[in-house]
């Protein structure tokens, strides 16, 4: 039984399942097409500057607890939990909120504008666990066969929870809550998904549990990258090869299975299995070939947002800046509808900023500061054309400058600006999508792209445009089901 595999992509899903596995006997060899590891878990350094190039925290740790005991090794970065997790900013007010974990805190926030803030928001919370716990195992941590198995699985979840399913995120935090402020504030978990509150199934305001009660959000000592690092590390022990600037564009097939991936220099590279961390509905189109995933269809689903990102580096502090901010507008509703369609000017953005030396002050020269800029913005297929790039870029730091106090144009010894384009050239992100297919009913557990081929039963597939998702602890269970999916079909063996 042939037991080499190769994974196509260094990204958290690709590095994960690479460790476990070896972990399992089987030989590993990956091949990235980037310069580095990580995907969109990468880096970027200029000018005495250190900035992470996209997840700036995270929750659900205890994915990477159970992903260290089942690769056999020890966790090769430290956590560190988040007691503000962010604040939010509105404009025309310099009022702002900040959102602490605990509860008795965070209702001092909002005792002036939400009655009862206390109560209602426990109840949230209490029928959003409700909802958690009873698919968590029943239907997130699981592989699918065919639609049959998951309707199965949703037939085991409580009837309780059938209205989630035709809910938007905003019709649920309109159940709970009154206050506009409130209401925005608590909606902003579906953006962490690439979509709206208002094109966004109830079932994820899951993700206020998880934030607020279950396991908090936590970013990484010394950096986000240091998750990278750390698994790179541990690839290094085990011998695990992986090929750098190494684009995957062709393949060649046999009786029903893969024989090897062809690279952008024609090179041939030969497994017995194929593992694809490249973008699951993308690669299968544009490599595989695949008739039901053609740019016409592909263009038909719905993808996550594409980031405009900045990469700042100033010469001054910052101190009262806290680790995570948003800054929102004052037409919440009107905005969020119509920015992902290009149906906004972008002339007052909605943004997000980490002060990322605040966190790891060996990110900045000393007296300075790192700024991480995120602007959800269309994808390529609504906005194609990039040219207004430095209009919209001096727009976000005009009105950051505004609200910060602070003429960050003064200020400025570095910057970086990435746009749906370079994002989508960077990693094959189709038409710049940020975090790969979206969230929608139609595109959820089950019913999204297979973490296993539909033609070569040989080809396996594993992040966030397959099960169960987007998000760094998606993709560590991601991971965990192609392999327990591979060692089904292909045998454990032994190192």
């Amino acid at each position: 039984m042939g037991n080499k595999v190769l994974i196509t992509g260094a990204g958290l899903g690709g590095l994960t399942a690479a460790l476990r596995l070896a972990k399992r006997g089987y030989r590993v060899e990956i091949v990235e097409k980037h310069s580095t590891a990580g995907g969109r878990l990468n880096q970027i350094k200029k000018d005495g500057f250190t900035f992470d190039m996209g997840p700036t925290f995270f929750s659900m740790t205890y994915e990477f607890d159970e992903f260290v005991k089942d690769a056999g090794i020890q966790l090769p970065f430290t956590f560190r939990e988040l007691d503000v997790l962010y604040t939010v900013h509105f404009r025309g007010t310099e009022r702002k909120y900040i959102i602490y974990k605990d509860l008795d805190k965070l209702a001092e926030e909002f005792k002036d504008v939400e009655p009862d803030f206390r109560k209602k928001m426990d109840r949230f919370l209490k029928s959003s666990a409700g909802f958690f716990y009873d698919v968590e195992y029943k239907v997130l941590k699981r592989n699918y066969d065919n639609i049959w198995d998951y309707l199965l699985a949703m037939a085991r979840v409580p009837p309780r929870h059938a209205p989630r399913l035709w809910r938007s995120v905003w019709n649920e935090m309109e159940k709970h809550f009154q206050s506009r402020e409130v209401k925005e504030i608590f909606s902003l978990v579906a953006f962490f998904l690439g979509a709206t509150p208002f094109d966004t199934p109830a079932i994820y305001s899951i993700l206020s549990y998880t934030e607020l009660v279950h396991d908090g959000y936590h970013n990484v000592e010394g950096g986000m990258y240091k998750i990278t690092e750390g698994l790179l590390s541990e690839l290094k022990k085990q011998d695990i090869p992986i090929h750098y600037n190494t684009e995957i564009v062709d393949s060649r097939q046999n009786n029903g299975k893969i024989t090897s991936m062809v690279d952008h220099n024609g090179k041939e590279w030969q497994a017995d299995i194929f593992l694809v961390n490249s973008d699951a509905a993308w690669f299968r189109g544009k490599v595989l070939k695949h008739a039901a995933y053609t740019d016409e269809k592909l263009d038909k689903m719905q993808w996550t947002l594409a980031p405009l990102t900045l990469y700042l580096g100033i010469n001054k502090k910052i101190d009262d800046v806290p680790l995570h901010n948003y800054f929102l507008g004052d037409n919440f509703e009107e905005y969020s509808k119509n920015v992902f369609k290009n149906s906004v000017t972008f002339e007052k953005p909605y943004y997000y900023v980490n002060v990322v030396s605040r966190s790891d002050p060996s990110s900045a020269p000393e007296g300075m500061e790192s700024l991480f800029v995120l602007c959800p913005v269309p994808d390529l297929r609504f906005k194609s054309d990039w040219s207004d790039r430095d209009e919209i870029v001096s727009n976000i730091i005009n009105d950051l400058s505004e609200r910060m106090n602070i003429d960050l144009k003064k200020h400025l010894v570095s910057q970086t600006v990435l746009t749906p384009e370079d994002w989508g050239n960077a990693f094959n992100l189709y038409k710049g999508s940020g975090l790969g297919l979206g969230h929608s009913l139609k595109q959820t557990a089950g019913l999204r792209p297979k973490n296993f081929d539909e033609k070569y039963k040989n080809v396996y597939y594993v992040g966030a445009s397959t099960i169960p998702g987007t998000g760094l602890p998606m993709a560590v269970i991601s991971s965990k089901l192609v392999v327990e999916r591979i060692t089904k079909n292909h045998g454990l063996l032994h190192a």
